[in-house]
């Protein structure tokens, strides 16, 4: 049986608007997906039926927020396939990046080295940047291929005794390349690493067995994976957990306060100072579940039958060039583009006058623009309720640009 897109095109409002006369073709799910019906009732649920602070409170408000939001975090924890006090819930995925580079971090010394590549967003740049002014580690860089994977052949080259933290892109936000992972950690183990992976684009795509990994750290976002703004979540394992110094200081992750010294609360509360992000936490648990309840072998058939009806037809238009995989092996459903003579942001704008929104610039990845010398590309990420009508109205519209802007 086929994949049923029309059906759960239905489970997400937003997707029957009609704007200015035209159908929303949304192609910007990389940046932030849509939310399906079951996620938007919880939040409202929680909203309107259990809206109270958890963990401090004894009333029936406080019991039923405390319960909702603790069945999220065994949402999540069943989508990702591990323990429940092991999931952090954080802010986004930027922040639980940040809470490893401050809490492991912390662990860290000058002199030892943590191994990224040049194709990681700035969230999985920046705060090792910031660690290493603050203890003095060591950054490596793995380098990219020409078509736009990190280059596992020199990693052998780049990891010594002294790497502590591998910490690279799941799947990339630009080039939709997917990492081999197993090749990664086995290649770790040899040096003792721990492996950190940044889970904002495979997540929105499936369920993920990160036990059946041998990864260390786990991070992504609640609103690119059908969930709400504000929210994300931090896996790591317990023993790290335990390990691991607060990043922020507060109520809920202690264990006693006193004037003369403070004791922390385990794992997973230690990590997560003052109110929580309730409500979206809820959604996030709940768009889990949603997730868990998709075909994925037909989802991720029918994904990437669209980028192939999407590169064909990019390829038919000249002066257009494709930065990733050519072929669809080891790549999700993000395409980044270039059109001879026309700056990204021409390019998109013009899409949206066809109804198409999409995604353009250096996507907070411009070390990958300097590696190909490139002042941004046009960016096209889908999802399950993405169909062939998206991808036409899309080629419809570079082929316009192509006519008339330049």
């Amino acid at each position: 049986m086929s994949f049923d897109v029309a059906a759960v095109r239905r489970q997400f409002p937003i997707l029957s608007q009609i704007i200015d006369g035209q159908p929303v073709h949304y192609l910007d799910n990389g940046a932030s997906a849509q939310t399906p019906d079951a996620v938007l009732d919880a939040v409202r649920t929680y909203e309107t039926t259990g809206r109270a602070n958890v963990l401090r409170g004894v009333h029936r408000l406080a019991e039923r927020a405390t319960e909702a939001y603790e069945n999220a975090r065994v949402e999540v924890a069943t989508f990702l396939g591990v323990d429940p006090l092991e999931v952090v819930f954080t802010g986004g995925c930027t922040a639980a990046i940040n809470l490893v580079a401050y809490a492991y971090g912390s662990l860290l010394k000058a002199g030892d080295r943590i191994l990224l590549s040049e194709l990681e967003h700035h969230s999985n740049i920046v705060p090792w940047q910031l660690l290493r002014s603050r203890a003095g580690v060591e950054l490596d860089m793995v380098p990219v291929t020409i078509d736009g994977r990190i280059d596992l052949e020199m990693l052998p080259r780049l990891i010594t005794p002294r790497t502590r933290l591998i910490s690279l892109a799941h799947v990339s936000n630009v080039t939709g390349a997917l990492l081999d992972v197993r090749h990664v950690v086995a290649l770790a183990k040899t040096v003792g690493a721990k492996v950190m992976l940044d889970g904002a684009q495979y997540a929105p795509h499936g369920p993920a067995d990160l036990g059946s990994l041998g990864i260390d750290f786990y991070a992504f976002a609640g609103h690119k994976a059908y969930g709400p703004n504000g929210v994300g979540v931090l896996w790591a394992r317990a023993e790290l957990l335990e390990a691991m110094p607060p990043f922020h200081g507060g109520g809920s992750m202690i264990g006693r306060v006193t004037l003369a010294e403070t004791t922390w609360a385990p794992p997973p509360r230690r990590f997560e100072a003052g109110t929580p992000p309730i409500g979206p936490a809820i959604g996030l648990g709940a768009a889990c579940a949603w997730m868990r309840g998709l075909d994925w072998a037909g989802a991720h058939a029918h994904e990437m039958a669209l980028v192939q009806r999407l590169m064909d037809g990019l390829q038919k238009i000249d002066g257009t060039q494709i930065l990733g995989p050519a072929s669809l092996q080891n790549r999700y459903p993000v395409v980044s583009f270039m059109l001879d003579g026309v700056h990204p942001h021409d390019v998109a704008q013009t899409l949206d006058s066809f109804g198409v929104a999409v995604r353009a610039g250096h996507h907070c990845a411009q070390p990958l623009m300097d590696r190909f010398d490139l002042d941004g590309t046009t960016r096209v990420s889908m999802a399950p309720y993405n169909d062939n009508s998206d991808i036409d109205a899309l080629l419809t519209g570079v082929r316009h640009a192509a006519r008339t802007l330049r």
